[in-house]
């Protein structure tokens, strides 16, 4: 897709909602393109079924942009599409569609989500059926978020991380994730009456990323947790609170005596951007890779540094423990082995499961409305 874009096609991303309501909004986003992006027909409609391109009865709608249904995405820029009045129920996959006549150059897309979404030739944006929609592929293109105007959550919690956060090795089309357990804690907890924040919760996880260093490339191919920040973290729509689960790759991917206090200083830096915004940080600690490619006693010793700074409250408001929580009794340098997907670094489906349940609710709680 680098020369053409998906000139000629109609990308249909699923996207699993984490919060129900009656309207809903999209987000389209041509950063990495070097030419403008031309949308001519997008819509949006709910999936009839698990695992299919084809809509539910009745609720295929068009969508518009300032009242057209064409719009030009700037080289590196992003638009927001009108409100469109649709039911969207709490755990639905939600179908977004867009349709580009013209060749934008590279495609702004999302490698690891962890769901199948759907390719057809030709323009198929408000094809019902799945006929059309042969191609099947990982990625989500162009759509970078969904916004549900909804009655069951007063708030967002933006998770930001890196592959751990982004899912990686998680069950496909399963919703596994740690921030999808969440999301069904933050349910259930409400749902049976506990005091808990009423708050949907967003994943802005991106695989490989590190805290202080960006990829190659301009814009860079996977730019700095600091230098997304205003963008993922402060730019989502009614953000309350943010949990931070970064550092990881940092250490991985750095000289055998890297600088731990760059570190901390960057995951302090994180927090008085959040704070200057009136979000609340809750903090994780990083998790274990004993057994990995990358481990050396050195970048073990550095991340049992961080984690005491953080767990001795220096660093973020809150603190969630990822590290207690999943690594092995016997061997506290590496996951517990029904934790560990094999790799020695990214969890099981059992342990994303476990990081989301390590997360007191309770910590999720502001003392004072979020300012944006």
């Amino acid at each position: 897709t680098a020369a053409q874009g998906m000139a000629g096609r109609s990308v249909r991303n699923v996207v699993h909602a984490g919060v129900g309501g009656n309207s809903a909004r999209i987000t389209l986003s041509n950063l990495y393109g070097r030419s403008p992006l031309t949308v001519t027909h997008a819509s949006i409609a709910l999936a009839a079924d698990d695992g299919t391109a084809a809509a539910a009865a009745g609720s295929m709608r068009r969508l518009t942009f300032g009242g057209s249904p064409r719009v030009v995405v700037p080289a590196g820029g992003q638009v927001m599409s009108d409100v469109a009045r649709i039911a969207v129920p709490y755990g639905s996959d939600v179908l977004i569609t867009t349709y580009s006549p013209v060749p934008s150059g590279p495609v702004t897309y999302h490698p690891h989500a962890r769901q199948t979404s759907y390719v057809a030739e030709g323009d198929r944006a408000e094809d019902v059926t799945a006929d059309a929609y042969t191609g099947r592929t990982s990625y989500w293109r162009y759509v970078t978020a969904l916004d549900v105007l909804s009655h069951e959550a007063v708030g967002t919690v933006v998770a930001l991380g890196d592959s751990i956060t982004d899912g990686y090795r998680s069950t496909m089309d399963a919703n596994h994730r740690w921030t999808d357990v969440l999301t069904e804690r933050l349910r259930a907890a409400a749902g049976a009456g506990r005091n808990v924040p009423r708050y949907s919760v967003v994943n802005q996880g991106i695989s490989s990323n590190r805290l202080l260093t960006s990829g190659p490339g301009t814009p860079p191919a996977n730019p700095s947790t600091l230098s997304r920040f205003p963008r993922d973290v402060l730019g989502r729509t009614n953000a309350k609170v943010v949990v931070v689960a970064i550092g990881v790759n940092d250490i991985l991917h750095s000289p055998e005596l890297a600088d731990r206090e760059s570190i901390l200083a960057g995951l302090r830096t994180l927090v008085d951007m959040a704070h200057a915004h009136g979000l609340k940080v809750v903090g994780a600690t990083v998790m274990p890779f004993g057994g990995h490619s990358g481990y050396t006693d050195a970048r073990e010793s550095m991340r049992q540094e961080i984690n005491e700074e953080i767990r001795e409250g220096r660093v973020f408001d809150a603190v969630a423990d990822f590290d207690a929580a999943l690594r092995d009794p016997y061997d506290p340098r590496r996951l517990r082995a029904d934790y560990d997907n094999g790799d020695h670094l990214h969890p099981s489906d059992r342990g994303y499961a476990r990081m989301a349940a390590a997360l007191d609710l309770n910590d999720l709680r502001t003392t004072s409305p979020a300012t944006l």
